[in-house]
């Protein structure tokens, strides 16, 4: 898998928290979901891998609001290690994890990546009523929703009524 690729499987566990009609909604909140999702994205779908990824999920969402530091992920990369080995003339590098917690250590480690690569490009939606997440990849890391056409176009309207509204006073 690429790391693009790795990058939004993370945004899509990120999100998968929205506020849909003014609720929050969990697109895993129930064991078939759950299993369903971590198979589409390369897990096994058990009990104890969608117990683990639904924990590391809300420390994600956590540290990337900004309100944990990032030790908080610590617990999820406990007993895990990476092994060398040399493979068709390189150096590899193989992840040596319990089957279960596979899927979440690798989240982690693509958040812990961004963080490296992209300071400060992982990063909540600008619309305070939204759980949604974005990781912005334009040049001038200036993108502040989660979508143009739903919070960012929502947001400009608010201002543009409430600029009108104070005018108007």
């Amino acid at each position: 898998m690429t790391d693009r690729a790795r990058e939004d499987v993370l945004v899509e566990l990120l999100n998968t928290t929205p506020v849909v009609q003014g609720s929050v909604t969990d697109a895993l909140g129930t064991a078939a979901e759950g299993r369903a999702w971590a198979r589409g994205h390369g897990g096994t779908g058990s009990g104890e891998e969608v117990a683990f990824l639904l924990a590391a999920r809300s420390a994600l969402q956590e540290v990337v609001r900004g309100r944990r530091d990032p030790e908080y992920l610590s617990e999820f990369l406990q007993g895990v290690s990476s092994v060398p080995r040399i493979r068709d003339g390189g150096l590899e590098w193989t992840l040596q994890v319990p089957d279960a917690h596979r899927l979440t250590v690798e989240l982690v480690l693509t958040w812990a990546h961004v963080g490296e690569t992209r300071p400060g490009r992982l990063k909540p939606c600008g619309n305070p009523e939204c759980r949604r997440f974005l990781l912005d990849r334009s040049k001038p890391n200036s993108a502040r929703w989660c979508s143009m056409a739903e919070c960012g176009n929502r947001m400009k309207a608010r201002r543009h009524y409430q600029r009108v509204k104070e005018s108007q006073t």
